[in-house]
């Protein structure tokens, strides 16, 4: 068992709900509510989406 601090920083891992989530679709089983993670797990996506479109509209990393 993890500290509670540790515990805490967990639930900011994205692989945390995916992996649950997957658990779920495999056992039925799930340590998180399923609206949660796929609320988090969009949430995710859509932030990092937002900033790789962010970084190839500035032409961040492109060398001419």
């Amino acid at each position: 068992m993890l500290s509670d601090f540790w515990q805490t920083v967990s639930l900011v891992n994205p692989i945390l709900y995916m992996v649950n989530a997957f658990r779920y679709g495999l056992l039925g089983i799930s340590d998180v509510n399923l609206v949660a993670a796929y609320s988090i797990i969009l949430l995710f996506i859509t932030t990092l989406t937002a900033i790789a479109l962010y970084l190839l509209k500035n032409g961040v990393g492109i060398k001419e």
